[in-house]
């Protein structure tokens, strides 16, 4: 499957914009751009927007790492916010940090345009069979 198609497998992640620049099993890079339809108050970025962005990619990445014929479902999530973003493009990398039999543990560096650290978030991923 190629990068688009992944994408395309998530309605909502087509949605907003996320574009992804690298997917495999050992980690997934994407990008989501700034919008006011995306924004809370203030014109900032809502933070549902950006666990949104790590989300997908988490599950693309728990997808990719999968046995086959399994399925996934993200179980748990966590997201710590580090700083607002008014404008351009964020930007996402993930990695697997644990793959088990029965859970894949996913963390998300979740950046701005200028690189700085915005959301760092972790996941749990079901392995479902």
């Amino acid at each position: 499957m190629n990068l688009e198609e992944l994408v395309a497998t998530m309605p909502f992640a087509q949605e907003l914009g996320i574009v992804l620049t690298r997917a495999d099993r050992e980690g997934v890079e994407g990008t989501m751009a700034w919008s006011a339809e995306r924004c809370t108050a203030g014109d900032l970025l809502h933070g549902g927007a950006i666990m949104a962005l790590a989300d997908s990619l988490g599950g693309i990445c728990a997808f990719l790492n999968l046995p086959e014929g399994a399925g996934t479902s993200t179980i748990e999530s966590k997201t710590n916010f580090m700083r607002g973003v008014r404008a351009g493009v964020i930007s996402a990398v993930t990695e697997p940090i644990y793959v088990g039999h029965r859970t894949i543990v996913i963390q998300t560096h979740v950046r701005d345009r200028d690189g700085k650290l915005l959301a760092l978030t972790t996941q749990t991923q079901a392995v479902i069979t």
